[in-house]
Order: C-alpha cells, then structure tokens, then sequence
C-alpha cells in the first residue's frame, strides 16, 4: 500500500544504504528497491515529481487501518 507524502514532509531516517534506484522508459520516475530483499519502498512519480510513494508496511510502528485504499489502473496509464 503506498501513500503520497510531499517531499518537505518526508525524511528517510535509517537504510538508504540498502536502497539502490531503478528508473525505465522516459527516465522520470526513480522508484527504489532493498538491495537485499527486493521490497519496494519507495517512489517519485513522474507526473507528481514533489510527492514521495511510501510502501506503509515499510514504516515501522504504523497501522494502516483507516487508510482510503484507490485501485490503480496500471496497464491503463499512459
């Protein structure tokens, strides 16, 4: 589950050495992933390039219950 947090309120405290950064087709969006387990933690989208998506079950101590959940058309976006 990712939730869209702006950059100003968003700060990695601990791991960014196990992220390592993976962009494809136009090379906008940075989407990272563990270097050790493969998760997905974390993004920047393109068409929202001042927004970080973060994977809530990366998030230590933090319930997710309450959270809107939006089905995302993947295949569909242009």
């Amino acid at each position: 589950m990712m939730v869209k947090v702006h950059e100003s309120r968003f700060r990695l405290v601990q791991g960014q050495e196990f992220l390592t950064e993976y962009q494809f087709h136009t090379r906008t969006a940075r989407h990272f992933f563990c270097k050790v387990c493969g998760i997905y933690p974390i993004h920047r989208k393109r068409v929202t390039p001042d927004f970080f998506g973060i994977n809530v079950y990366c998030v230590e101590s933090f319930d997710p219950v309450g959270i809107p959940v939006r089905e995302a058309a993947g295949s569909a976006m242009p």
